[in-house]
């Protein structure tokens, strides 16, 4: 089993975002030196504790403080963006990276990032529908040679045909061919888009709010999509996302936890959570939405404690899904900050140790 880290970010509002980002980038070369295999960065543009409204940049400089770790965005939003300017600025990020980066896509986001766009957060439909004309445009950019036109509901796009004297035309493509590993975050219970996944061979990545019998869902889709498009899904390049506090000792594991945890679930998870994304985190669906609470959380959903506690938590949820390849350990801001690197310590190198048989 490899680890990674998941890096919404979240940051409290007393955190500057200056602050923030260096928090942010501390974290990223010190999984790097750790061994982490890869760090996905979110992308919001209206959530104050999740203030990366362009990951790129943030991953352009990590590239520059890094040596080994694979950085991606975690996700792009794809209903937000013009399909041109986001087909040559991943490009560019993919060639400055060396081929050192994945691409994270989603077809939705929060509402309030939705209305400063102009779009109605209630036509779900809608998004998803613009969000799959905005991916397909850019991989087709990105396969074309010489002329491009594109006529779709959103978008009308033609570019002109190379002209080789003058160097001009489309010629931007990812340093990575066809292009770089593009992973899809799912949310929801038998996400559609986990199914589009199985099909194009793409990286299923499962959220941290799911307990282990909605991701058995989750798998299930990649695998009859995978069987739809002819091809084998790999539960090696899944990837599941968990919030993680590991501490030297049981007790200070769950104390830090109350303080951190705790306070993301209390002053911005729950009270952002839509009734079917607190359902999506219930074991049982006649669970009332007040047993969803921090010790719940703690018990069946998140990983608390020591080492070896953790380890065991870790296989347990292995066990319980039938499998999966990569741990995205959701990154954590406390005010004390040596408490996120110990954690990312213990992790790597007194838990990853105690599953090392886990393939």
């Amino acid at each position: 089993m490899e680890f990674g880290l998941f890096m919404m970010p979240l940051h409290p509002p007393h955190r500057s975002i200056a602050d923030s980002y260096d928090r942010d980038l501390d974290l990223i070369v010190k999984a790097d030196k750790l061994g982490y295999n890869e760090a996905w960065i979110g992308e919001h543009v209206t959530e104050g504790w999740e203030n990366a409204p362009a990951p790129e940049l943030l991953i352009a400089k990590a590239l520059a403080m890094t040596e080994n770790i694979i950085l991606a965005t975690g996700v792009t939003l794809l209903c937000l963006h013009n399909p041109v300017e986001l087909a040559h600025r991943i490009a560019m990020l993919d060639h400055l990276a060396r081929g050192r980066f994945y691409w994270g896509i989603g077809a939705r986001a929060i509402p309030t990032d939705l209305e400063l766009y102009g779009m109605d957060p209630e036509n779900g439909a809608e998004v998803r529908e613009r969000s799959a004309e905005v991916l397909d445009i850019v991989l087709k950019i990105w396969e074309a040679e010489g002329k491009f036109t594109y006529k779709g509901k959103y978008h009308d796009i033609t570019a002109p045909e190379f002209d080789p004297v003058r160097d001009r035309g489309l010629y931007m493509k990812p340093y990575q061919k066809p292009h770089p590993p593009i992973g899809v975050a799912s949310t929801s219970v038998a996400s559609d888009s986990s199914r589009d996944v199985g099909a194009r061979g793409w990286i299923p990545m499962s959220s941290s709010i799911l307990p282990s019998n909605h991701l058995r869902g989750h798998w299930d889709v990649v695998e009859e999509g995978a069987a739809s498009a002819g091809k084998t899904a790999d539960r090696h390049q899944w990837r599941i996302a968990r919030d993680v506090l590991v501490a030297k000792t049981p007790g200070e594991a769950r104390q830090r936890a109350k303080d951190v945890l705790e306070r993301n679930w209390y002053q911005h998870q729950h009270p952002n959570r839509s009734a079917g994304l607190l359902a999506s985190s219930k074991i049982d669906p006649e669970m009332p939405d007040d047993d969803v609470n921090v010790d719940y959380l703690m018990e069946h959903i998140w990983i608390v404690g020591d080492p070896k506690e953790c380890a065991d938590q870790i296989r347990k949820l292995y066990e319980e899904v039938g499998g999966f390849g990569t741990l995205l350990a959701i990154t954590q801001d406390p005010d004390d900050h040596q408490w996120e690197h110990e954690c990312l310590e213990l992790l790597m190198e007194e838990v990853g140790p105690r599953i090392s048989d886990l393939r």
